[in-house]
């Protein structure tokens, strides 16, 4: 048996007229990115972008909650680096990217 020409016949194509497309394949796959990118890509950008913004806002007086719970003023920040103040005289650094959230002033 020649392996070669079954090669051939599998290669042809279908014999009943049908035509085979990649374009049903190619839009069922453009379909399933989209709806991923619009369910978990673009939120996930947008609460990124939200932070990466609530980040360059501190100042000192800000009230914040760091990703480990710890509440604190901001006294100080730097590049990468922001003190706050948990307690009268202690004072801690944390890394700015710890920072999870600005506490909004009581009223």
């Amino acid at each position: 048996m020649d392996h070669g020409f079954q090669g051939l016949l599998a290669m042809a194509p279908p014999a009943d007229g049908q035509s085979t497309s990649i374009m049903p394949q190619l839009i069922l796959f453009g379909l399933i990115f989209a709806i991923f990118y619009f369910v978990l890509i673009a939120p996930a950008r947008r609460k990124q972008k939200k932070h990466g913004e609530l980040l360059n806002n501190l100042k000192p007086g800000d009230k914040v909650i760091t990703s480990g719970g710890l509440h604190g003023t901001v006294v100080g920040v730097s590049e990468s680096i922001v003190q706050l103040r948990v307690a009268e005289q202690v004072k801690v650094d944390v890394a700015k990217h710890a920072i999870a959230d600005v506490r909004q002033p009581e009223e």
